[in-house]
């Protein structure tokens, strides 16, 4: 009797005990399934999140000038604050002097992904596509203002679009002081021009211009110029004081030719697939520090100007005051002849920016 109610109660609890494990390995499985199926999930997002926010980059910047311009204070300026507001996150480093090559090397650079991230350019862009190089047009632009009406306005738009469809994206822009020519004798006419060889850039509206007014135009890289005007390979050339101060070039030319023929500017241009890798919090950062750098390099600027023109004067060139209308019309008659219709309507849309008509 009392082993079969032993066996009645092993029995009983044997099928308590199963149910139990039955009931308490479902609810296991239950309760468990959301946080296993969750955990992963919570992991790659807090990983991808991590890697975003401590994902680091280095933008190269290269330009012609030496330290003392007022493009290479102003890509100081650039990196000071980007490097800051990023937190380390992208590091600036800048190449002045032409190290990584002239303006067309580093476009091209550029362009392959080859270490060049941010350049200083304007006409030489019509190598990508010939519309910008309206941006060499002369005696297009009369003015500061006109310039600036010109570059945030219908004009500016349409080129910035054409630059970004070319890989290059604008983020900013410096104004120019008028171009002027240097030499080593007066040059008070166009056919005071006639056989003197001038080096230009690689524009073919300058060359253009400068053919219709007699001169035999040179296009070469900057960096040549200095030694080019000392072995007497070129007559003179064609710049604004800035860069005639920057280059020396008092060393080796008497006059400055106040012929202003060009008033423009460059762009501070991101190689566009480089602006694409940057996350969208840096590009804004980037974007905003390129603002804070074009005010910088304005205020500059502007004081600038007369301050290279009393430096030059002391270190003995003489300024030559001419009648610029003789220039213009040779020179917009020679440019008209070689513009596509495409440059033209640009022009046109150009002098009709005006502020002053």
């Amino acid at each position: 009797m009392k082993k079969r109610i032993l066996a009645v109660i092993l029995t009983i609890g044997m099928m308590f005990s199963l149910a139990a494990c039955s009931g308490g390995k479902g609810a296991s499985s239950n309760n468990n399934a959301a946080p296993e199926s969750n955990k992963p999930a919570e992991s790659a997002d807090t990983s991808k999140e991590q890697k975003e926010s401590n994902e680091s980059f280095e933008l190269v910047i290269g330009h012609i000038v030496d330290e003392e311009n007022t493009w290479h204070k102003a890509s100081l300026k650039f990196k000071e604050i980007v490097e800051e507001k990023s937190q380390g996150r992208i590091k600036v480093t800048i190449y002045p002097n032409s190290t990584l090559g002239s303006e067309v090397d580093m476009l091209q650079s550029m362009l392959n992904g080859g270490g060049v991230d941010i350049v200083f350019t304007g006409e030489t862009m019509q190598t990508y596509a010939e519309e910008l190089g309206i941006i060499g047009m002369p005696y297009a632009i009369t003015s500061p203002e006109h310039l600036k009406a010109v570059v945030e306005g219908e004009v500016g738009e349409e080129l910035k679009q054409i630059m970004i469809n070319s890989g290059f994206r604008p983020l900013a822009y410096f104004e120019r002081g008028p171009r002027n020519i240097t030499s080593n004798k007066k040059i008070m006419t166009p056919d005071d021009l006639k056989g003197f060889i001038i080096r230009t850039p690689q524009s073919p509206m300058t060359v253009a211009a400068f053919e219709a007014m007699g001169a035999k135009p040179t296009p070469m890289a900057f960096s040549e110029v200095f030694t080019s005007l000392q072995q007497g390979v070129i007559h003179g050339q064609e710049n604004p004081l800035a860069m005639i101060r920057s280059g020396g070039l008092f060393e080796v030319q008497d006059y400055v030719i106040q012929s202003e023929h060009l008033r423009a500017w460059v762009y501070v241009t991101i190689a566009e697939q480089k602006w694409q890798q940057l996350l969208e919090d840096l590009q804004t950062i980037v974007a905003e520090a390129a603002q804070e750098m074009q005010s910088y390099e304005h205020e500059l600027f502007l004081a600038q100007e007369e301050a290279d023109k009393t430096f030059l004067e002391e270190k003995g060139m003489e300024f030559v005051e001419v009648d610029q209308e003789p220039f213009r019309q040779k020179a917009v008659e020679g440019v008209l002849k070689v513009l596509t219709d495409k440059q033209k309507e640009l022009y046109e849309k150009i002098l009709a920016a005006n502020p002053a008509k």
